[in-house]
């Protein structure tokens, strides 16, 4: 490498070590951090430095691409994401890091279209085996990773703790074997503190965030940095923003960022504005292709979009060939077509079967359940247990009402007294035919009797005002039929005869996670659905109202944020208190 210099900054140069050196790009979202690390990229580039860039967005390809978004751009390799030189496996993230270090390839590794367990499991696998390989084949290479938060948390699942330590000793130790990293990131609160007090060299953009400013307060603090760094932060303009690095380049300085060479592939589309096309350069990559041949030909393994692809070219070519062309040409081509489409009939046909294997479970399920549950109820009733049925004793007991969900069956019981020492309540007491709103209520506390309900979480599960005339005069109903009683706790309880009344006409008591969530989907909206399947995830840890905003895509201070907690909390769904938000563990049977 040439003892060049990098200039990302209106104000500063950097050495040309700085690609062994360990950088942090923070800024809100929006702020520029990755239009600045990419700015980085392309003057190591440029330096002939080799980079790899670990990208969770998609956005890294437009460095093969000029500004222009058609000229040439980098020469760097793209593995995976829709602009990729190669497909990329979940189960391949060892495979590319050989490819990395005993190459020395510039790579962007896109791993944008996996799920999220297959990110940790690629990205895992990726940086063990990059930096063992890394202690005997030492060389200058920087490593990009982008939302450095999922990668390296400071909360770690039971599924993240050997990625954390893998990315840990990267950062940590890397430099002994020559690896540089840069960690981007919106959320520098959220980044393993192990790994964020490892940075030399901290690049910052507007932040706004509380939580995000405590943070980095807290790390300039730790390093005998000025306070009015932090304080200055929501002030800055886009592209704008400060560069510290007491102990490397012993700067502290406001400067405006450089602007990029290559096509923005990260900048946000605008409405009434068209979208710049780019077009992918080429690069040497057939070599590379050759060593990932086993990747390539798993990826292409039993996928009918490609299949459909490749039949559709051979059909075209055997269609384009001359009558003059060599017969055995044609029956070569014609053979191959016929083979694929063999082939892609054999998947729809296996896809076909297991379709209807599934159906066919779950019918027998279904089948089992219902048979199963009229076997109990006849012994039920034959154990006479003081329920009998309105009318001859001896009629024979129809078990309809119990498949079709919708007749009622009044049974008979003796009288009970209530425990609050009300007067005795019978089934003769409930003032026959209830409105329907009341029906609602009486059948969502049987619902989930013996367990009781509080006002909120009653009125939430039936979508009831509880300030409305209605709700009051059914609550009103209720009571004087001695179908309900609100006892000492607070918390209202369904009585024997309001049970009696509901009879059958009841929806069963969720009995897992699943099933509480079933039941409140078609009653919540959206966005606190999101929230609930977010904490839900998190097994009842608690988020900061920044953490949770980030994941549903809210800002914490907007009103939805607060509505969708209200529909929550009144649900008795979350707790909120001044730590952040956790699921109900009781409530929703975690």
């Amino acid at each position: 490498m040439t003892a060049k210099s990098l200039r990302i900054c209106d104000r500063l140069t950097l050495p040309a070590d700085a690609v062994t050196q360990t950088f942090a790009c923070i800024g809100r979202k929006g702020a520029g951090k990755t239009y600045l690390a990419t700015v980085l990229a392309e003057q190591m580039l440029d330096l002939a430095a080799q980079v790899v860039v670990l990208d969770p967005v998609g956005n890294w390809w437009g460095l093969r691409v000029a500004a222009d978004g058609r000229s040439k751009g980098k020469d760097i390799f793209i593995a995976g994401g829709e602009h990729g030189d190669v497909p990329i496996l979940p189960e391949a993230g060892a495979r590319f890091a050989r490819l990395v270090v005993d190459r020395s390839v510039s790579i962007v590794l896109d791993c944008s279209g996996f799920r999220q367990g297959e990110r940790k499991r690629f990205a895992a696998d990726f940086a063990e085996e990059f930096f063992h390989r890394k202690k005997t084949q030492r060389s200058a290479c920087h490593l990009f990773v982008e939302e450095a938060q999922l990668f390296c948390p400071q909360r770690t699942g039971p599924d993240e703790a050997r990625m954390l330590g893998a990315f840990e000793n990267i950062i940590r130790l890397g430099r002994n074997y020559g690896i540089g990293a840069t960690m981007i990131s919106q959320r520098p609160q959220s980044i393993n503190k192990e790994v964020l007090s490892q940075v030399e060299c901290l690049c910052v953009l507007q932040v706004n965030g509380t939580h995000e400013r405590k943070a980095l307060e807290e790390w300039v603090q730790e390093a005998g940095a000025d306070r009015k760094l932090v304080g200055e932060l929501p002030g800055l303009a886009r592209g704008e923003g400060y560069i510290w690095s007491p102990s490397w380049l012993r700067a502290f300085q406001r400067v405006r960022f450089s602007g990029k060479t290559t096509f923005d592939a990260s900048a946000t589309p605008e409405v009434g504005k068209q979208t710049r096309s780019a077009l992918l350069t080429q690069v040497d990559i057939e070599a590379l292709k050759t060593d990932l041949a086993e990747v390539v030909a798993q990826a292409q393994k039993d996928d009918p979009k490609l299949l459909r692809r490749r039949i559709a070219e051979l059909e075209r070519a055997a269609a384009a060939a001359s009558p003059a062309a060599d017969p055995a040409e044609l029956a070569t081509l014609r053979q191959q077509v016929q083979d694929h489409k063999r082939q892609a009939l054999d998947l729809a046909h296996r896809i076909t079967a297991i379709q209807r294997e599934a159906e066919s479970c779950v019918k027998s399920l279904a089948t089992a359940v219902e048979a199963r549950l009229t076997e109990l109820l006849q012994d039920l009733f034959r154990a006479n247990m003081g329920i009998s049925c309105v009318g001859d004793p001896g009629a024979v007991v129809s078990f309809e009402p119990i498949i079709q969900r919708r007749s009622v069956v009044l049974l008979q019981k003796p009288p009970v007294t209530s425990k609050t020492g009300d007067s005795c309540l019978t089934s003769s007491n409930c003032d026959l035919p209830l409105r329907a709103g009341a029906r609602r209520m009486l059948a969502a506390l049987c619902q989930w009797f013996p367990s009781g309900r509080t006002e909120a979480q009653l009125a939430a599960q039936v979508r009831m005002k509880r300030t409305s005339g209605t709700w009051a005069a059914y609550k009103s109903d209720l009571r004087n039929g001695g179908c309900i009683e609100v006892r000492a706790d607070g918390l209202w309880y369904a009585t024997e005869a309001g049970q009696n009344f509901a009879g059958l006409d009841v929806p069963g008591t969720p009995a897992t996670t699943e099933d509480v969530i079933a039941l409140w989907n078609s009653k919540l909206r959206k966005g606190a659905r999101q929230m609930l399947e977010i904490l839900v995830r998190h097994a009842g840890a608690t988020l900061s109202r920044d953490e949770l905003g980030t994941a549903v895509g809210l800002e914490p201070s907007a009103g939805t944020f607060a509505a969708y907690l209200s529909d929550l909390k009144q649900a008795g769904l979350i707790v909120v208190d001044r730590d952040g938000v956790r699921a109900h563990k009781e409530n929703l049977l975690l």
